[in-house]
């Protein structure tokens, strides 16, 4: 486990452009600690894991038990996935994969918006997120276009 937290601290450190000592000073600690982190010599304390899951952006489970080896791809920011590829029927079907659907409440009959940008690819959001977000919308517009009047 030792390597694999250090793993991932260097990998993270220097996908973020950060120093050994940038990193000690925001987790408060010596530099030499955080080399000894990183080539698998020491392992850091509970406290200064949850530092670095702060300071990284990403949750604690991904910072302690990621392999980027195994996976094929780096530790993802907090709040993001990467589900793994999905093969296109002949018909266009698609299957989400179940961790997905688990984690965005997704079952049988739940309806998606589909959202294309030629230049970035196609999203799929929830319809009832859409309608809540335009909702969201519109009541911001109308309450600046009041402000506006007055």
């Amino acid at each position: 486990m030792n390597r694999m937290i250090g793993q991932n601290i260097l990998s993270l450190r220097t996908t973020q452009g950060m120093t050994q000592e940038e990193l000690a000073q925001k987790v408060s600690v010596a530099r030499q600690t955080i080399a000894k982190w990183e080539s698998g010599d020491a392992m850091p304390d509970l406290n200064n894991v949850c530092k670095l899951s702060e300071v990284f952006d990403v949750s604690l489970d991904a910072l302690v038990h990621h392999d980027e080896h195994r996976v094929g791809y780096p530790i993802p920011p907090r709040g993001r996935h990467l589900f793994g590829v999905v093969r296109m029927g002949e018909r266009g079907q698609i299957v989400i994969p179940k961790k997905a659907r688990d984690i965005f409440g997704l079952h049988a009959g739940s309806e998606l918006l589909i959202l294309g940008d030629e230049s970035q690819g196609i999203a799929l959001q929830r319809v009832e997120d859409a309608v809540a977000l335009l909702e969201r919308y519109a009541r911001a517009v109308n309450e600046r276009m009041s402000a506006d009047s007055e």
